[in-house]
C-alpha cells in the first residue's frame, strides 16, 4: 500500500476508513451538480435518452465489502449535445460516492467539452476539467485559446495546503488530462465543498462565455471532429481504473452493460455518420 497521498488509489484510500457516513456530501455535491446540469439543459435543446430508461435509481445486490451500491444514470442528447449525463454510484454509508457531471458538445463548435467530478474516498475528491477537442501539443492556438487563460486559477487551487494532487493510476486517463485540470482531494468538509463550489463558478461562467463567442465549425471539418470527439468519449470511460468497482460489485456482464450505458453506445451509433457527406 502506498504510503504518499497523491498515489494511493481509491480502493486504497476506502480500505482505511471504509464505514463513514457521507450522505451530507451527497446532497451537496449533488445539488452543486444538478445546478451545472440545469443550466446546460436551459441553454440547449435536448431530450432525454431512451437508453437510460429504468435508471432513475438502482441499487445492486449485498456485497461483503462494499455493502449495497446504489446510484442513478440519467443522459440526454440534442442538436448541439452529444452526451450530457448526471450521474451516481456509491454507498451513502460506507465512505463511497463517484458523482459525474459531463457535457460532450456537438460539432458546431471547438469549445472544450465539460466535466466536473465530486467523490468520497472517503476524503472529498474534486475533479473540473476542459476536455480538449484536439491534440493541444500540435495546436497551441487553441491550447492559448482555452487554456491560458485557466492557468492562474489552476495554479492557485494547486497552491491550497489542504488540497492534495490526486494522481490516477491509469495512465490513459493522465493522457486525457488537460494541464489544467483539478484532479485532488481534502478533508470532507463544508468548507471544501465551499471552496469547490467558489472555483465552479468562475470555472462554468466561462465556458459559457466561450459558447457565446465561440466560431462556428466548418462542416467540411465537422465528420473528423466528431471522430475524434466520439473516440475521446469512448476510451475515457472504457480506460476508467474505477471500472473495477461495478465489476466486483455487478458482476461482469452488468457491469459492462453499465459502462455501455456510461459511454453511451446506442447514442453513437445513431450519430455516427452525421456530417458524412462523401
Amino acid at each position: 500500500m502506498s504510503q504518499n497521498k497523491e498515489t494511493k488509489t481509491i480502493m486504497e484510500f476506502l480500505s482505511e476508513n471504509p464505514n463513514v457516513d457521507v450522505s451530507h456530501a451527497w446532497e451537496r455535491c449533488w445539488g452543486i451538480q444538478t445546478g451545472i446540469i440545469e443550466r446546460v439543459k436551459e441553454r440547449f435543446s435536448v431530450e432525454k435518452h431512451p437508453s437510460c430508461a429504468g435508471r432513475d435509481y438502482f441499487v445492486s445486490e449485498e456485497h461483503p465489502k462494499h455493502g449495497q451500491l446504489e446510484g442513478s444514470f440519467t443522459a440526454y442528447s440534442g442538436e448541439e449535445v452529444d452526451w450530457l449525463v448526471h450521474s451516481w454510484l456509491g454507498n451513502r454509508q460506507r465512505s463511497i460516492l463517484d458523482i459525474n457531471a459531463t457535457v460532450f458538445l456537438g460539432q458546431e463548435t471547438r469549445v472544450p467539452h465539460l466535466a466536473v467530478i465530486f467523490g468520497t474516498i472517503p476524503f472529498l475528491y474534486f475533479y473540473a476539467e476542459y476536455t480538449p477537442r484536439m491534440d493541444l501539443r500540435t495546436n497551441p492556438d487553441y491550447l492559448m485559446k482555452y487554456y491560458e487563460p485557466v492557468n492562474k486559477d489552476f495554479l492557485e487551487f494547486r497552491a491550497q495546503p489542504n488540497w492534495t494532487r490526486f494522481v490516477s493510476h491509469g495512465t490513459y486517463l493522465r493522457s486525457l488530462m488537460s494541464p489544467v485540470c483539478v484532479s485532488s482531494h481534502a478533508e470532507l468538509n463544508d468548507e471544501n465543498i465551499d471552496h469547490c463550489a467558489r472555483y465552479l463558478e468562475t470555472f462554468i461562467n466561462r465556458w459559457f462565455q466561450w459558447l457565446d463567442e465561440a466560431e462556428t465549425v466548418p462542416l467540411s471539418e465537422r465528420a473528423a471532429q466528431q471522430e475524434y470527439d466520439l473516440k475521446v468519449r469512448e476510451l475515457g470511460y472504457r480506460y476508467d481504473p474505477m471500472n473495477i468497482l461495478p465489476v466486483e460489485v455487478f458482476g461482469e456482464e452488468e457491469a459492462s452493460r453499465m459502462l455501455d450505458l456510461r459511454i453511451g453506445v446506442d447514442q453513437i451509433k445513431s450519430v455516427a455518420n452525421r456530417w458524412d457527406r462523401s
